[in-house]
């Protein structure tokens, strides 16, 4: 499990005890610090003290998610490969639902339903992905909500770039491979998101331009392709903004 972490002083902590927490307690904890000038690394490296299953990274340099993410990648040895930022949070079962379902069913990816919740824990909405996700479909949108997300580590190595959306692309490069995802079907969500106001992907223009340049630069789609695209993109982004307290 990899978690990037920037001046999450505030946030930290929650995030790392639910990985703690988990029912599958079989679990490798990267945090990866990138360069944080606030209390961070002193809380990381308490927790590493505590628990064995924590490793502490501290990238020399400030170089942002995307190099966070690759640098606990090379250090993951783990069968399993999932992520979490330092502000988010999981349920207590998310990770033995998961394995236990991509064990039983032979999916190599998998993920699962999560609330978007405000800074003050407030529900906005809640997002549930298809019980099954291929390439195609994710072209359509990032069903995978990148907390959720799981594959095995045998599917090959990945890399993040350093791009606008770079956890879609980073699952759009894994699906090319698994060709599918299962998601779970549990009665509750298995993650939490949170929700900042004013956050770089809260802008929504800014969001529309990465997505396309994923379709045209990095997938490498034609126009007409890409606007095809571009209209499911924006048709689900209002649907996963959508109130949803069932």
């Amino acid at each position: 499990m990899i978690m990037p972490v920037f001046n999450a002083e505030q946030t930290l902590g929650k995030s790392i005890e639910s990985v703690l927490g988990q029912t599958f307690a079989n679990v490798e904890l990267i945090v990866v610090d990138d360069c944080s000038s606030d209390r961070s690394p002193a809380i990381i490296e308490g927790y590493a003290r505590r628990d064995a299953r924590v490793r502490a990274i501290r990238q020399t340099a400030n170089a942002g998610v995307a190099a966070a993410r690759n640098s606990g990648l090379d250090m993951a040895s783990g069968a399993y490969i999932a992520f979490l930022d330092s502000d988010d949070w999981w349920a207590p079962a998310k990770l033995e639902r998961q394995i236990d379902a991509m064990r039983r069913t032979g999916a190599k990816v998998c993920c699962a339903s999560y609330r978007r919740v405000s800074e003050s824990g407030r529900v906005l909405s809640v997002v549930r992905p298809p019980r099954e996700i291929t390439y195609l479909e994710l072209l359509k949108s990032n069903y995978i909500g990148h907390l959720t997300g799981i594959y095995e580590r045998s599917l090959g190595e990945f890399r993040f770039r350093r791009i606008g959306h770079e956890d879609y692309a980073f699952w759009l490069d894994i699906l090319k491979v698994a060709q599918r995802a299962i998601s779970i079907d549990a009665d509750e969500p298995l993650a939490f998101y949170t929700v900042r106001e004013g956050s770089v992907s809260s802008n929504k223009l800014r969001a529309a331009g990465w997505q396309w340049r994923i379709y045209r630069d990095v997938v490498g789609l034609g126009p007409f392709e890409a606007s095809r695209l571009m209209a499911h993109y924006a048709v689900r982004a209002i649907i996963k903004r959508r109130p949803d307290f069932s």
